[in-house]
């Protein structure tokens, strides 16, 4: 649990100083943009704190002991996370609405003035107050398409747990400090991201384009990589010893020889026994650490496609930050639900293709206008869609995706279910 808060106390520095970097970037507001950035530093650092309690409640107490996760304890769990992020929407309001910490005071936005990008003095993206119903709004798109955005993700984590024969006791600590890994990668992308749109808007064409492209991939390209061909996997058994058993849930051990377990009469559990004396070696990573590996870097190929597409929604760092957070937060939960179920769900990637396309050609209509004379064509400005559209258009898609699965199943389903 110590390396879980070290590694977020790193990621309350990584928000913390994306929001100075982002502010400073956008430049204007003098010592009140100066006030407001050193009083938003306290806004990440009460969000990562929140984070933490969660987490050390999560793994702490709940997930002590290493076990199998069941549908049921899954879905109570999926509800519990999907409802601190919904609720958190109701936190946002008040701290934009009143201002807390300098909340919604000199933050980035897009600019809606007929002239925005055309000119130096209305930039496409401009500093201003930004009202609690209008952040709100902002939050749940942007968790709306992160959550959704999250469930390809479940594919994936699925063929990865299958290929490296995890155990269903272990597969929770996987995921634990799969996202642990991912929350700080995220934090330092959005960083990144956050920085460069305030200081080359003509990133956010590249964005577009990028979203737009990766939709078209998805839609033509079918299945996913074997995990064994993996790079990194491929380096990591050959430059890094290695043991072919699990030793409990560790992801290094010493052991040369597979653990023993007896039963312990007193707890009825199964207790494993010390390692016969001579069989300790150098320390080595167990199969449970490559799937880790290969769980971080799945995240960070989605995180790739995800940043971009919540930038389309929102400048502001804290709505980016705080909405990648809580969808990936509930991503283990809504694995242990789904993994068995997601197959079902026949439409549901077209779903998140169609998703990827519109906030890709939504960041195009904003960004692509003002640079028309590059190509020899009149400037024109950005076309903004509303918010509230965003956000009824993400829904729909997702409940049309789970209707049509249920009501259109896949023919081998309906032959089976036809002769059971």
């Amino acid at each position: 649990m110590e390396r879980a808060m070290c590694a977020m106390l790193m990621l309350a520095e990584v928000a913390a100083a994306g929001a100075c970097a982002i502010d400073s970037a956008a430049g204007g507001g003098g010592a009140v943009g100066a006030a407001g950035a050193g009083l938003k530093v306290w806004a990440y650092v009460g969000f990562v704190g929140l984070v933490l309690g969660l987490l050390a409640l999560d793994l702490g107490v709940f997930h002590r002991e290493a076990h199998e996760v069941k549908f049921k304890e899954a879905a109570g769990w999926s509800v519990v996370w999907l409802t601190l992020g919904v609720v958190f929407s109701g936190a946002v309001w008040w701290g934009y609405e009143r201002h807390w910490l300098g909340l919604g005071l000199e933050t980035p936005r897009y600019n809606t003035h007929e002239m925005a990008g055309k000119t130096a003095e209305e930039p496409l993206i401009e500093l201003g107050e930004v009202t609690g119903a209008e952040a709100a709004e902002q939050y749940l798109v942007g968790y709306v398409v992160e959550k959704s955005l999250a469930m390809d993700n479940i594919f994936v984590i699925a063929l990865i747990f299958s290929f490296f024969a995890i155990p269903g006791k272990y597969q929770h600590r996987v995921l634990f400090w799969g996202i642990i890994g991912a929350l700080v990668m995220r934090g330092g992308m959005i960083l990144i991201g956050g920085e460069l749109i305030m200081r080359y808007q003509w990133v956010l064409i590249v964005f577009g384009a990028f979203l737009v492209l990766t939709a078209l991939k998805m839609a033509l390209i079918k299945g996913h990589d074997d995990p064994s061909q993996n790079i990194v996997v491929r380096l990591c058994k050959r430059f890094v010893p290695m043991v072919e058993f699990y030793d409990g849930q560790r992801f290094w051990t010493r052991r040369t020889v597979p653990p023993t377990y007896t039963l312990d009469t007193a707890t009825g559990r199964m207790v494993q026994d010390p390692a016969p004396p001579g069989t300790l070696g150098r320390w080595a990573i167990t199969p449970l650490f490559l799937a880790l590996v290969m769980v971080e870097i799945t995240d960070l190929v989605f995180a790739v496609d995800s940043i971009p597409a919540i930038f389309a929604i929102t400048p502001d760092p804290f709505i980016v930050f705080t909405s990648n957070v809580f969808a990936i937060l509930g991503l283990r939960s809504l694995y242990f639900c789904l993994a068995a179920l997601i197959a079902k769900f026949r439409f549901l990637k077209p779903a998140l293709i169609l998703i990827l396309a519109f906030v890709g050609v939504k960041l195009l209509l904003l960004s692509v206008p003002p640079y028309l004379p590059v190509v020899g064509l009149e400037a024109r400005a950005g076309i903004k869609v509303d918010t509230t559209v965003s956000l009824v258009v993400v829904i729909s898609l997702l409940v049309a995706a789970t209707v049509l699965s249920v009501v259109l199943p896949k023919r081998e389903e309906v032959a089976r279910d036809g002769g059971s």
